[in-house]
């Protein structure tokens, strides 16, 4: 297995590309603000050709430059539904304040985009990543698995040592606390996570020592990122 990353832009966004092996398919995952060159960087270093783009939720640190990335590679990019809307409208997934600070900025949807379903299994490029909808950051909010790896990559459901925030428009705190429950605590304590933002994690870490997936959360969620 073959998994390499970086942070993208001024939101740090981390952007991953999923293969098995050097010189294969692969799959590219949130490639956010200014990840056209990082992306181009490691399928040249790799040798590798996507098939597909898959995004853990709609936000634009997440998915500023799908459509070019689809585009300059002719590949479809997958999304829930429920963050669909979020491709050509950034906007919505924030308050008015917040949306002000964002206005210049326009997006819009690769020409071929596909809607992910819970539990679905997608099998491209020789892998095959389990889909699980993972509301509470934002409604359309998933995570995707490896389960023949115990790899998780859990966009901005769970980071290290916390979790996503919930303040934002389409953002909830028990929604994304009973997501942790269902999604995250029964996998095995040594699945490896691959966050959206900050160092990768265990289950088995953040099971002992995160105080959002103890059983005393705390009464507000966290506000870290977008």
């Amino acid at each position: 297995m073959l998994i390499a990353g970086f942070p993208a832009g001024g939101f740090q966004t981390n952007c991953y590309v999923v293969a098995p092996a050097a010189g294969e398919e692969c799959v590219i995952v949130d490639p956010g603000q200014d990840a056209v060159e990082g992306v181009d960087d490691l399928l040249r270093e790799h040798r590798l050709k996507p098939v597909a783009v898959v995004l853990t939720h709609g936000h634009l640190d997440h998915v500023w430059s799908v459509a070019p990335v689809c585009g300059a590679r002719d590949v479809p990019a997958w999304i829930h539904p429920d963050d669909r809307h979020l491709l050509s409208d950034p906007g919505a997934a924030f308050s008015r304040e917040s949306a002000a600070l964002f206005g210049g900025i326009t997006l819009s949807e690769p020409g071929d985009v596909r809607e992910l379903t819970d539990g679905a299994t997608l099998e491209l490029a020789g892998l095959e990543l389990v889909v699980d909808h993972t509301p509470g950051h934002t409604r359309g909010s998933v995570s995707f698995r490896l389960p023949s790896d115990d790899v998780m990559f859990s966009g901005d459901l769970l980071f290290a040592g916390s979790i996503g925030r919930t303040d934002l428009p389409g953002g909830d705190y028990p929604t994304i606390l009973r997501s942790l429950a269902t999604k995250c605590l029964p996998l095995p304590d040594d699945t490896v996570v691959l966050p959206g933002h900050g160092p990768q994690t265990t289950i088995g870490r953040e099971r002992a020592t995160n105080p959002y997936l103890k059983e005393a959360a705390p009464h507000a969620g966290p506000t870290r990122g977008i």
